[in-house]
Order: structure tokens, then C-alpha cells, then sequence
């Protein structure tokens, strides 16, 4: 297909007759149809951002979660309610005989209240797929994460899954890390040792590291893990080669965890504000996906359409359902 082409696809009814139609998408098809409702009324921009996270998490859910699978990590941050969301919709059979392994308190009371099967890494160190966000990810799929301070756990199931794929809106996609992301690299370390963490990594280089404070609670962030955060910037120099910092920072006495996770995603998810969702893989391809509803008979379906590549995604149903976001 030339990239000057209009792509052409054919997509799955609902029916599930398995007739289909042709029918032609571009990459700025917009999504009119997503209702995403909550209690209090969001303004327009945060409606559009929900959305966009909403349709990353269903289209992540929907490629990549199959019947085989049983064992499901399920990450933290605020697409992660949809992943739970859309995972339902998969059906009560498809996830009687699942278990769920949750990176932290957040995702552990959003499997428990979805009345799903609550597991735990120790249970399952190998985990078939995990489904987390991120705070940005590069044009290689390195990511930060941390922002939630859940990435030790993130991390310890992102490297037992057998496939870790990233969901998340537009914002966090870059080029280059901390390009978007500022207040820097999270590293969780052992409460007695930060002072001296802090100190190393100002000789490193590091631009004002900063122990992480609460905001509802006097005193520093405390990890579900027991320990304290230090946010640390560096300059597009360090960032370059986030794999080479990551090993540097992780040398340290006294850290636990590092909130770079290179080399480690299979794909990236991201809601873009025109209601198309852009899917990176680690092989450097990039297709965007397409939601239309542009045939009474052919609602609610994903195409994939790309110049590099095209594939046809099975219908997701319900998601023109109205949802509550907490």
C-alpha cells in the first residue's frame, strides 16, 4: 500500500455472522460516538484525554488478551480502571478461570471490587501478559515509571509476563525521555539510605534530586513496599542511553528499584485526541488504530491501518456503554 494511499480494510460485524463489509478509514477518523460519564462533569479537554485513555485500554486488551490466557498482571495509574473495564467485557467465562496479579494497592482494589480472582506473584511468578501504564515512553519503548510509586512491584511483573504491553494517552509519548515527563527518574530506596542516595546522585550528575513528599500527610511518600521515592532529573545527554543509567543508578547502595524500565515492552498503546489510537511496537512498526462506527451494521469495530502495515481487529463489545470514572 503506498503511503499516499487511502487504507482499505474490511472489518468484523457484531453480528458475528461473520459477513463483512469493505470500507475505508483514514488515520484522522474522529471517534463521535465514546460517552465516557462521571458523577461530577469534567471539563471538554479532561473528557478527551479519559476518552483517549479509554480506547487505548480496550484496544490493548482486545489485541493482546486471548482465552489462553490465565494469568493477567494488572499495573497501576489512571488508564488502568478501563484495562479492568474492558477485560470484563470480555465475559464472565472468559475470565472464571483467570487470575489477576495486581502492582499495588490501587490495581489490587480494582480487581477485588470487578469481582475477579485476586492472585499474587508468588502464586504465579510467570505471568502470561501484563497490562500496565506509564509516565512516558521513548521512541524505543524504554519507559518511565513511577510516578504512582508502585514500579518496584510494576517492574518484578512486567519481567515475569511473557508479553508486557504499555497502554496510555498521547501525552506520554516522546522521542526522548523526560522530554515531557520533568520531575524526573523514580527510584525507590531503603528509608535509612536516602541522604546518602541523594548525595551519589548529585556526583553523578543528577539536577536536583528530590526525596518525595506527601501531599496529604506530613513527611516523605511511603511505598506499599515500606520505603521512600527520590525523583531524579537529568539532562537529554543522560537520557539518551536510559539503559546505561538505569545500571549505573542501580549500583547504588541503598536502591531498591528504578523507575526506568528498558527493552521490556512488546508494544505501546496511545489514545490520541482525534479518537485514533497509535500502536508502537518493539520492532519500531507503527500502525494507527481506527474505532468506527461508520455502518449501523458494523458498530463498534478496531481496523488497524498503516502504510507499513495493516491488520483487522475482532469487534469489542459494549464500548459505547456508558462508564462511570471514578
Amino acid at each position: 500500500m503506498s503511503s499516499s494511499s487511502t487504507a482499505t480494510t474490511v472489518a468484523r460485524s457484531n453480528s458475528g455472522s461473520g459477513n463483512r463489509k469493505p470500507a475505508s478509514f483514514s488515520a484522522g477518523t474522529h471517534l463521535s460516538s465514546t460517552k465516557v460519564h462521571t458523577s461530577t462533569p469534567l471539563p471538554p479537554a479532561t473528557q478527551q484525554i479519559e476518552s483517549a485513555k479509554r480506547l487505548a485500554a480496550y484496544a490493548a486488551v482486545q489485541r493482546y488478551v486471548k482465552p489462553e490466557h490465565k494469568i493477567i498482571g494488572i499495573g497501576s495509574g489512571t488508564t488502568i480502571p478501563y484495562c479492568i473495564e474492558a477485560l470484563l467485557k470480555q465475559g464472565e467465562e472468559a475470565n472464571a478461570e483467570r487470575w489477576f496479579v495486581p502492582t499495588g494497592f490501587q490495581s489490587k482494589e480494582l480487581i477485588v471490587k470487578a469481582g475477579l480472582s485476586l492472585g499474587d506473584v508468588d502464586q504465579f511468578p510467570q505471568i502470561d501478559i501484563t497490562i500496565d501504564g506509564a509516565d512516558e515512553v521513548d521512541h524505543a519503548l524504554n519507559a518511565i515509571k513511577g510516578g504512582g510509586a508502585c514500579h518496584l512491584r510494576e517492574k518484578v511483573l512486567a519481567e515475569a509476563a511473557k508479553t508486557f504491553v504499555i497502554i496510555a494517552d498521547a501525552r506520554k509519548n516522546s522521542e526522548v525521555l523526560g522530554t515531557k515527563w520533568k520531575q524526573g527518574v523514580p527510584i525507590e530506596v531503603a528509608p535509612f539510605a536516602w541522604a546518602s542516595v541523594l548525595q551519589k546522585l548529585q556526583k553523578m550528575g543528577c539536577t536536583q534530586p528530590k526525596l518525595r513528599m506527601g501531599k496529604a500527610k506530613a513527611g516523605p511518600v511511603v511505598t506499599d513496599n515500606g520505603n521512600f521515592v527520590i525523583d531524579s532529573p537529568w539532562d537529554e545527554v543522560y537520557m539518551l542511553d536510559p539503559s546505561e543509567l538505569l545500571h549505573r543508578i542501580k549500583m547504588l547502595t541503598g536502591v531498591l528499584e528504578v523507575g526506568l524500565f528498558c527493552s521490556m515492552a512488546s508494544a505501546a498503546f496511545f489514545g490520541q485526541e482525534d479518537g485514533t489510537v497509535l500502536v508502537r511496537y518493539a520492532d519500531g512498526v507503527r500502525v494507527f488504530l481506527v474505532y468506527s462506527s461508520d455502518y449501523a451494521t458494523m458498530a463498534n469495530n478496531y481496523v488497524f491501518v498503516s502504510h507499513q502495515r495493516q491488520e483487522t481487529i475482532d469487534t469489542v463489545p459494549g464500548i459505547d456503554d456508558d462508564v462511570t470514572v471514578a
